[in-house]
């Protein structure tokens, strides 16, 4: 039960570090205000109006019942009362007037003026209204063939200081939530720096010198994460210029080896000889270009359907079938994405008749699959087939064709871009592979 009401609050909650600290900041400030606003309706504004609703009623029975008495003079006891009491009435004469009225239950004044008049006065014998004039209530009470008409100024049943006060603890609490909106911006707004400059970096992408700021807590992982990316990028450096002095050492007696080759009588011999230089040659490039993969190229915008239809056209196979979505554009290293479907390509046209492209897109993902009829791949050697040098030798070619770094050269490259990799059986019982791509 409680594993799912905590789950319920999760979802509810906001996801967002900013809209979090929003609430653990707003959510007191609105409690607190709702909170003396119902205490201060309820035990001043509310028990203020009732006391001056029940002294107006008080008066208008007084008045009321120096009217009937025959003894006082009615000029006087209207002019009395409108100076001393501010209470100004006047006689009509309507027997067909109607007393009822629009019952108005969500009106503090028209709830209390209802009850202390009904306290009073018989429910058929008295009608108010308290809108129709801005400054003024109506008050009628029934007299004889007709009814007297009071005219009450509308603060003698209500205090006007409830509206300031309403708006001295409405005003200063968004003020208040409006600044904390633009503290909690500039505090996670280095979050947002960091977070974005760790995902470029995780992409291969330059990033300019990076500055961390906002607190202490975040700078510091701000200075911890450049730091470490200072040292990865100084060992991909490293690793760069020592493979290419490794590249000049290795090809130089390879040169001198195929030159002596050529001088060797035994034609039998010379040509094993040969074959074992050009695997170890192409051994070496391929390492060499899966060691390259430290992506210094440049992000650009790029057509991939047209990037697609290039390599395909190149290819010249029948083979080959597309179903390609138009104008799918993408922003990437438009060599390394052309290099990673050189080598899906060449993997599924090397074990299989027919392959089959296609690319897709959605709202936040492209799609691309590659379907052979192929001898496929167990399901067991789905993730080992993605490890550099990883070979199978069941229902596939010659081994010494291949090194076992195009799919993991693959991989490296989608997984540069933010996307993953997935294998799979297609529908022509062969292998499918499954790239997708954030867009």
């Amino acid at each position: 039960m409680f594993y799912g009401l905590n789950k319920i609050i999760k979802n509810i909650l906001p996801k967002s570090l900013f809209y979090r600290a929003l609430l653990i900041v707003a959510v007191p400030v609105l409690v607190l205000q709702l909170v003396v606003t119902i205490v201060f309706f309820d035990s001043l504004w509310i028990k203020t109006t009732k006391g001056m609703t029940r002294a107006l009623v008080n008066e208008i029975s007084t008045l009321l019942e120096f009217y009937k008495n025959e003894r006082y003079n009615k000029n006087e006891i209207n002019t009395l009362f409108s100076i001393y009491q501010d209470l100004n009435f006047e006689f009509v004469k309507d027997e067909k007037f109607n007393f009822n009225y629009t019952d108005r239950w969500f009106s503090p004044i028209d709830r209390t003026l209802r009850r202390e008049l009904k306290s009073r006065f018989k429910l058929d014998n008295f009608w108010f209204d308290t809108i129709n004039y801005k400054e003024l209530i109506d008050i009628r009470i029934k007299y004889k063939d007709g009814y007297i008409k009071f005219l009450v100024p509308r603060d003698r049943v209500t205090s006007s200081s409830a509206r300031i006060f309403a708006l001295w603890i409405t005003v200063p609490a968004l003020i208040m939530v409006l600044i904390s909106l633009i503290f909690l911006k500039n505090q996670t707004r280095p979050i947002t720096n960091l977070a974005r400059a760790a995902e470029k970096f995780g992409k291969g992408e330059d990033i300019d010198e990076f500055k961390p700021s906002g607190a202490s807590e975040i700078r510091r992982a701000g200075y911890e994460f450049d730091k470490m990316r200072k040292r990865i990028v100084r060992h991909l450096n490293q690793r760069s210029e020592m493979l290419s002095g490794i590249s000049h050492d290795l090809r130089t007696p390879l040169t001198r080896m195929k030159l002596q080759i050529t001088f060797i009588k035994d034609k039998e011999l010379s040509k094993k000889l040969t074959e074992d230089v050009d695997e170890m040659e192409k051994m070496l490039n391929e390492y060499l270009q899966f060691t390259s993969s430290s992506f210094t190229e440049k992000d650009e915008m790029f057509n991939l359907t047209d990037l697609i239809n290039e390599i395909i056209t190149k290819y010249d196979n029948d083979n080959i079938s597309l179903e390609l979505m138009p104008r799918v554009y993408f922003n990437g290293r438009k060599n390394l994405i052309t290099r990673c479907i050189n080598n899906l390509l060449n993997n599924a046209i090397k074990y299989a008749k027919k392959v089959n492209v296609e690319l897709n897109k959605s709202n936040n993902n492209l799609f691309i699959k590659i379907e052979d009829d192929g001898p496929g791949i167990p399901k067991t050697e789905y993730e080992n087939v993605f490890k550099p040098f990883y070979k199978i030798n069941k229902g596939r070619a010659d081994s010494k064709s291949s090194v076992g770094l195009g799919l993991s050269i693959a991989s490296d490259i989608i997984k540069s871009h933010g996307g993953n990799i997935k294998l799979d059986k297609s529908k022509m019982n062969g292998l499918s592979v499954k790239v997708f791509l954030p867009v």
